[in-house]
């Protein structure tokens, strides 16, 4: 499937903007007080971003565009799963043995990087055109 819209497409510059919103996100993890996934999974410009694939979703659907969109959705909705995950496993660790602080910090560190992995590989993956690989494999290709 190959989308029917020029390049020039404002969606691509809505998706670009989407983009730098989880980038934002990311930035004030590494620089400010906050952990990266911390940020971006409670920080208002991802949070602002995934709105925007939400409230745009259908426009893009069955297109190049929209494995970017499904992409940025899946990696917020998987970094928070991952951070909640840590922290129930953890918490029973602090108590027990005092190590559930080094095993929570490390699975944010982890999922911090993998956010930091994501959010790059689908911009830069946006500003070639090409589809990012989502559900099946079977993306659709922008020739």
């Amino acid at each position: 499937m190959t989308d029917p819209r020029p390049a020039d497409s404002p969606l691509i510059g809505y998706t670009h903007i989407v983009y730098a919103l989880h980038a934002l996100s990311v930035l004030i993890g590494i620089t400010g007080p906050a952990t990266i996934v911390g940020s971006f999974v409670f920080g208002l410009p991802s949070i602002i971003a995934v709105v925007m694939n939400y409230i745009r979703r259908r426009d893009v659907a069955g297109t190049w565009l929209g494995t970017h969109f499904t992409w940025q959705i899946q990696t917020f909705w998987r970094a928070l799963i991952a951070i909640v995950i840590a922290g129930v496993v953890s918490a029973p660790l602090v108590l027990a043995l005092g190590l559930g602080i080094l095993t929570f910090y490390l699975a944010v560190v982890v999922v911090g990087i993998w956010v930091i992995y994501r959010v790059a590989r689908g911009w830069l993956a946006l500003r070639e055109g090409r589809s990012m690989p989502v559900g099946d494999g079977a993306a659709p290709n922008r020739a």
